[in-house]
């Protein structure tokens, strides 16, 4: 463990597969409170809380775990480093048309959840540099090194990003069998992860009793994109929960359910953890 992330690693890990949780950080520390326009409830409405959680027995079935600590609201490990917002940061360059920036959801976020305002005015160039150097490539550098060990050692690595979406947003979700899903995954149109294993994820899924639908409204962000590599033996995949199925949005508070979806969501885990380069000669047959 470090004071940027927590990484639980397996006592076997026989599982190519690495589960990720960059946005279920909660760590605000008082100056960062202090300084935003929101109170401490509102501020957490674009974290994805407890989704750690959910998959936290990963490592007993053999794969790596990796989360943030630092929130969302704070800094944005699902966005490359350079896509800072000038409208946040002082001196930051006017980049190219970049739909992420012009909502406000850069690399240090203006907005949070339901478009609401971080804070007024700028913060400087070296605040929003300390905060890319102090967390957002320590955690990158970690999670780069668990995909390259994995491909070293299991021929392949399969990347899972995990996420939770507000059940707001599923107005935008496409209807599956005349329901609204509980999960969307992302693969970016087929770019960052083989059909074979998006489909062995839409089983599973769907055999433990979820709703899945693929890529919209949500195909995958920069983590998916920048680490999917099928060509070279990495895939990278994005698992967006709703989050009403497990907590009171409203609250950030777990629900009733929690338990409940946290055990299937266990099993569910362990069986993508299951998918390697033996599955991959499954598939061929």
């Amino acid at each position: 463990m470090s004071d940027i992330y927590t990484l639980k690693t397996p006592r076997d890990p026989r599982s190519c597969v690495v589960f990720n949780s960059p946005h279920s950080g909660s760590n605000y520390s008082a100056d960062f409170l202090e300084s935003s326009e929101l109170d401490s409830l509102a501020i957490r409405s674009s974290e994805d809380a407890f989704v750690n959680e959910l998959f936290s027995d990963a490592p007993e079935h053999g794969a790596h775990l990796l989360s943030a600590h630092a929130p969302r609201a704070f800094i944005d490990l699902n966005r490359d480093a350079t896509e800072l917002d000038p409208a946040i940061v002082q001196g930051a360059k006017r980049a190219p048309a970049n739909p992420r920036i012009t909502a406000g959801l850069g690399v240090i976020p203006r907005i949070v959840g339901n478009g609401q305002v971080i804070r007024r005015g700028k913060i400087s160039m070296t605040e929003a540099q300390n905060r890319v150097d102090n967390y957002h490539r320590p955690y990158h550098n970690c999670l780069r090194e668990l995909v390259d060990q994995q491909r070293s050692a299991h021929g392949m690595a399969v990347l899972i990003d995990c996420h939770s979406m507000p059940h707001k947003s599923l107005e935008a979700a496409p209807l599956v069998r005349g329901k609204n899903p509980d999960i969307i995954l992302g693969d970016r149109f087929g770019a960052s992860c083989d059909r074979w294993i998006v489909e062995s994820v839409t089983r599973i899924f769907t055999k433990a009793g979820f709703v899945v639908a693929r890529n919209a409204p949500f195909s995958g962000g920069y983590i998916t994109q920048h680490y999917g590599r099928p060509s070279k033996g990495i895939h990278a995949l994005q698992i967006e929960i709703n989050r009403a199925l497990y907590m009171h949005e409203a609250r950030v508070e777990r629900a009733e359910t929690f338990a409940e979806i946290r055990t299937t969501l266990s099993e569910v885990t362990r069986q993508i953890a299951l998918i390697g380069p033996f599955s991959t000669t499954l598939a061929a047959e």
